[in-house]
């Protein structure tokens, strides 16, 4: 070492992701673009599984949906 004090952890990765050009603003419009997928997937799924054969009479019985 050369007698300097030893950064926190959090502040080399702020500072990686700064300069590969990653900011807060970035971060976020990312994870709602995620977030958003991952809502589109989810009624996307629901939808296929509303097409699909009605329950059972009961509705007790599990049904097979075929994933893709």
């Amino acid at each position: 070492m050369t007698g300097e004090k030893p950064r926190k952890a959090c502040c080399l990765v702020s500072e990686v992701l700064e300069e590969a050009g990653f900011d807060r603003e970035k971060a976020r419009r990312l994870r709602r673009q995620i977030l958003e997928g991952v809502i589109l997937l989810c009624q996307w799924q629901l939808e296929r599984m509303e097409a699909t054969e009605p329950p059972a009479p009961g509705g007790r019985k599990a049904r097979k949906v075929k994933v893709e």
